[in-house]
């Protein structure tokens, strides 16, 4: 039986979703409708209690699945794919995922949502520069690993869950906030990183999954919004 992913446009699910196209294993989507908070309810939210996406099920689990990294993890050790099986490699990859996930990517939905961190309205502009800053340094050590192995992708020659993980961060730092997001020319000042996102955007699993969605535009460099 096929997995099921619980999907909204543009949402972490559309890493999920280029994962599975990436492994070819069949599934099927189930849309979540966010604008009319289907998310907060209790349906959804016997699937993932903190009414966040994306949630995965799978008959041979007996409970979904959810955070985007363990989704990932649980997808590429299943399938054999887009995970080292060389410790060496696979240790590599994880202490990369591990790092977009818990630092750019809680850092990224912080800088997001910050009227949810804060009490005091007139702090969240300091606090959006200053993990703008942060986020800028992260690109900068990203490009310098890739760089660093001389390969096209983030921890070597071929395409892990890092690199999925990877292009739609950037993606959503170039479009949210609205009106303080990173510019584009931040992202295309760093040559290595931004021949990953060329690349990456190239795939046939990566225009499946937009199109899916119905994302239009370069999907990593100076993208179109979606619906969030």
């Amino acid at each position: 039986m096929p997995y099921t992913l619980y999907y909204s446009p543009d949402s972490a699910n559309i890493i999920i979703r280029t994962a599975l196209e990436e492994l070819g294993v069949p599934y099927n989507a189930t849309f979540v409708d966010r604008a009319a908070s289907q998310h907060r309810e209790s349906a959804y939210l016997s699937l993932n209690p903190q009414g966040l996406l994306p949630v995965l099920t799978t008959p041979e689990q007996d409970e979904p699945l959810f955070e985007t990294g363990a989704i990932l993890i649980y997808l590429a050790d299943r399938h054999a794919g887009l995970l080292p099986t060389d410790p060496r490699a696979r240790g590599r990859c994880l202490k990369w995922l591990f790092f977009l996930s818990n630092t750019v990517h809680a850092e990224l939905r912080t800088r997001f949502y910050t009227d949810r961190y804060v009490e005091n309205a007139a702090a969240i502009p300091s606090l959006r520069s200053g993990l703008a800053a942060r986020f800028e340094g992260h690109l900068e050590i990203l490009d310098r690993e890739i760089a660093r192995h001389g390969q096209m992708w983030l921890t070597g020659e071929t395409m892990t869950i890092c690199d999925i993980y990877l292009g739609p961060l950037i993606r959503w730092a170039q479009l949210y906030p609205t009106r303080d997001a990173i510019a584009p020319s931040t992202i295309t000042a760093l040559p290595h990183l931004r021949a990953l996102l060329e690349t990456l955007a190239a795939r046939p699993a990566v225009a499946r999954a937009f199109a899916a969605e119905n994302l239009t535009g370069h999907p990593f460099i100076d993208p179109v919004p979606g619906f969030r």
